[in-house]
Formats: structure tokens, C-alpha cells, sequence
């Protein structure tokens, strides 16, 4: 597991399934204790919170370049395009321990983790190039290189969703080597 001053970097993270890709960049924010995660997917409803776009038109706050706390903290991207918010995450990048880009396939052009669910039997991906691989029923075998995480429980990812944290569990300790592997 991370420590709160250790420096991991910026790794992005896609999946298919939007549940599991934003329980992964949460996961994987986890493992640094102290992480930010950016949701470029465009797909969650923060009211009331700035987002990139804020960050990138406005200027972030002093507040904002770097964490106040550990912890994970989630920063939806806003309207602006990615190349417009791009110095901004750049700069958030400095002072943060960790950035995780939660992405769409081929939307962010840095170090990107695909994060796959495995499916029992007609279901199950043909993918062959490296990924996570998530069990969503046993039994189901990867097709592909990667590593294969632990059942995520229902009650773990409630508790991620709520903000609690969550870096001694499991699940989440799995994802500790995934910031040391070699994605591309």
C-alpha cells in the first residue's frame, strides 16, 4: 500500500461498463491514500462541486493544486475539451500524490489501465491484450494477460461511493501494483 508522500503519478482508467470503471479509479485512488481522481466520462452529477473546466477557465485555487488531506477526492471535467484542460491537470499533477483520469477507451492519451469485467461462458470478452480483469461471476477465466482482482463486495463499494475510505481492504490492496506495471 501507498503512503501519503509517496509519488505515484497520473494512470488512467477505462472500462466498458461505467460502474466498474469508476469503482476502479476510486480503488485505485485508494491504494495512494492520498489521490485525485478526474472523471473525464462526463457521467456523474457533483452538485454544486467546481470541475476541471472550472479549474482550467478560472484558475485553480491554492487550495486546489494540492490535497488539504488524505484521501480521495473526485473532480468531474466539465464542458471544456480535453486539450483545454489538459495544463490543468498538468499543474494538479505537481502537488498530487496521485492523479487517476477516469476515460473512455482512447480519450486519454497517457498511461491507461482498461479494466475488464469477466463473464461466464457467450458472455465472456475475447480480448487478448493486457487488462484488470474483474470477476462478475465464478468460474470465468481471462482471456487475456493481467491481473485478476478479488470479488468486489457490494458493501465495499457503497463504501467507496460514499467517500469513506477504503484503502485496507482487499479489493483495493489489489490494486496496489497496477500503478508499477507498464501500460501503454
Amino acid at each position: 500500500m501507498g503512503r501519503s508522500s509517496a509519488r505515484f503519478g497520473v494512470l488512467g482508467v477505462t472500462s466498458a461498463d461505467p460502474v466498474l470503471s469508476l469503482l476502479s479509479a476510486l480503488g485505485l485512488g485508494q491504494t495512494a491514500v492520498t489521490a485525485l481522481v478526474i472523471d473525464l466520462c462526463r457521467d456523474l452529477n457533483l452538485p454544486g462541486a467546481r470541475t476541471l473546466s472550472d479549474l482550467a477557465a478560472e484558475g485553480p485555487a491554492l487550495s486546489e493544486l494540492g490535497p488539504g488531506r488524505s484521501g480521495v477526492g473526485l473532480l468531474a471535467a466539465g464542458p471544456m475539451t480535453l486539450e483545454e484542460m489538459l495544463p490543468t491537470i498538468e499543474a494538479l499533477a505537481v502537488n498530487w500524490p496521485a492523479i487517476v483520469i477516469r476515460c473512455h477507451p482512447g480519450q486519454w492519451a497517457g498511461p491507461t489501465v482498461p479494466v475488464r469485467p469477466l463473464l461466464p461462458g457467450l458472455l465472456q470478452s475475447v480480448e487478448q491484450s493486457p487488462a484488470v480483469w474483474q470477476p462478475l461471476a465464478p468460474g470465468a477465466q481471462p482471456t487475456g494477460p493481467g491481473p485478476v482482482l478479488p470479488r468486489l463486495r457490494g458493501s465495499l463499494a457503497r463504501r467507496m461511493l460514499s467517500g469513506a475510505s477504503a484503502h485496507r481492504a482487499r479489493w483495493v490492496a489489489a490494486w496496489a501494483p497496477i500503478w508499477g506495471m507498464p501500460w501503454a
